[in-house]
């Protein structure tokens, strides 16, 4: 081979590989801003259609109407937070940071519910952006918030699911973590693939590709997929998604297993509006139902534009969301806005992304550059980690997730989170109970000190053992009217100068005792 063969050769690689490249996403700017117009009202429509079913009962009749008569729509957490992205991106440009984006949530004041609050009252305290969803400082960072909080990003990159991924990946950092911001990235790249895609089967198979595979998010998303393929039915599917997650995740806002109601309802709904809004209602009972439908019809909406909605429920809303309260927080400023000046806000930001990612905008015609999949780093955490922050020397095993009631189902049972210096928990597994435990070498006058507590009004049963012998045994009751600490003294001196495991559970069940299942509080707990 000589030298001038080389530029022959590379000119023929260059030439094949162009050839597999997948064709540009192409759409004319009206098309886009109807396409971003409808994924607004998506939202808006779907949430004020199902919110009856909101962590109540499934439906098991068809619905065809809003609950009550709406002038226009009010301001709900389903996109209040990406109006404040959009707010966020006008002012801070396309590098807007999670940073940034929680400057714009205390200057919104967004954050009402679930991880979303927590998120509100972090900043407040002045941590930054990227630490108020984190583990360590959001006890609910597995809820749904980063997953309703990202169909902007799927907006605002269109046929680009990589990027819409990693802005979701990046800005929904601030209400969540690990398994909730990968709901964000699959249904952000799935709106992302809806202006590329005509097959709402295919965009949930390839949006699915942008996580890694040990991701709880998308085992459930996958298996939804799977069971489908293999001809189950939508019933048996949805059973099945809330038996296997719904024991991981009770709470009814969680991300995980509302994730697996969304996939099916896509996947059987078939791209029909109100085949996909039934789906929704009748999914589950006890479910995050208004956010699975909106997901799922912001995706449709994404696909086919404004005719894929119901004139006469568009219509009803007047182009207007208007409200001074989120819940009980005031917003600042009061939210009164057209529907479609916050569509074309969005599509002009998104048109600088586009052509910032290579793409061009040229009089009236859109052309995207297309990009394969690229499947995410995993960002996992599992609750036995929150130990590194409290005690280092102590493993927790057998935590569960569980919930707070806030923003979801009042009295679901307690959770496992840090709060400052003490350990909350509560057992994922309530027969068996929460584990601490460490392996130490003893002195000749051991004794084990730690400060404990219960839930104002409960109780549970703290076991001690230290190897094979229990040696104390205490309920621990909750008697005020808030978190109290006692501090316990542990005499160890039955194995002085060994090496020994000792073993910390939280019972629950206190049979005969008629005590109200607690959270225990953990802190400060030193072997001497």
């Amino acid at each position: 081979m000589t030298n001038k063969s080389l530029p022959i050769i590379a000119l023929i690689l260059v030439t094949c590989f162009s050839s597999l490249a997948a064709e540009p996403v192409k759409l004319t700017r009206a098309d886009y801003e109807d396409r971003v117009n409808a994924i607004w009202h998506a939202q808006l429509i779907a949430v004020l259609l199902t919110l009856p079913f909101e962590h109540h009962v499934a439906a098991v009749e068809p619905v065809r109407a809003f609950p009550k008569n709406y002038t226009s729509a009010f301001v709900d957490d389903d996109w209040y937070y990406e109006m404040c992205a959009v707010r966020a991106f006008e002012k801070y440009g396309l590098g807007l940071t999670v940073e940034q984006l929680g400057e714009q949530w205390l200057e919104n004041a967004c954050g009402t519910y679930g991880s979303s609050m927590v998120a509100r009252a972090n900043l407040q305290r002045g941590l930054l952006g990227r630490e108020v969803g984190h583990p360590r400082y959001n006890r609910l960072w597995w809820t749904i918030g980063p997953v309703f909080s990202a169909d902007l990003y799927g907006a605002l990159a269109p046929g680009m699911p990589n990027e819409a991924g990693r802005l979701a990946r990046e800005l929904c950092a601030i209400n969540g973590h690990a398994a909730a911001l990968d709901g964000a990235v699959v249904y952000a790249g799935a709106i992302s693939l809806g202006f590329g895609e005509t097959d709402v089967r295919e965009v949930l198979r390839k949006a699915v590709r942008l996580v890694d595979p040990s991701s709880p998010y998308r085992q459930c998303v996958e298996s939804v997929i799977q069971m489908a393929e293999q001809g189950r039915s939508f019933e048996e599917i949805t059973a099945a998604v809330e038996d296997r997650w719904r024991i991981e995740y009770p709470a009814s806002n969680n991300a995980v297993p509302n994730g697996g109601l969304t996939a099916a309802c896509l996947w059987f709904g078939k791209g029909d509006f109100w085949s996909t809004i039934d789906l929704a209602c009748r999914a589950a009972d006890f479910s995050d139902t208004d956010n699975s439908a909106a997901t799922a019809i912001s995706i449709i909406a994404a696909m086919k534009g404004m005719k894929v909605l119901p004139a006469e429920l568009v219509a009803q809303l007047n182009d207007r969301i208007a409200g001074e309260k989120l819940g009980s927080v005031k917003l600042t400023p009061a939210v009164d806005e057209k529907i479609s000046a916050l569509a074309n806000r969005t599509a002009a930001i998104g048109e600088k992304i586009i052509v910032s990612k290579g793409g061009h905008v040229s009089g009236d015609t859109i052309s995207i550059v297309s990009e394969p999949i690229a499947t995410q780093p995993a960002q996992r955490f599992q609750l036995a980690e929150l130990t590194q922050w409290w005690n280092p020397d102590w493993t927790l095993e057998r935590a569960g997730y569980g919930g707070d009631g806030i923003g979801a189902m009042p009295g679901i049972r307690g959770y496992t989170a840090l709060d400052g210096d003490t350990l909350v928990t509560y057992p994922r597994d309530e027969a068996r109970g929460l584990l601490l435990h460490r392996k130490v070498k003893l002195g000749d006058k051991p004794s084990l000190e730690l400060q404990v507590a219960a839930d104002p009004g409960k109780a549970w049963e703290l076991n001690v053992y230290a190897g094979n012998r229990r040696v104390l045994e205490k309920v621990i009751e909750g008697t005020a009217t808030e978190v109290q600490f006692e501090t316990l003294k542990i005499d160890l001196a039955d194995v002085a100068e060994r090496e020994t495991t000792l073993r910390l559970y939280q019972r629950i069940l206190l049979p005969g005792k008629l005590k109200v299942p607690s959270k225990a509080h953990w802190k400060s707990p030193v072997v001497r």
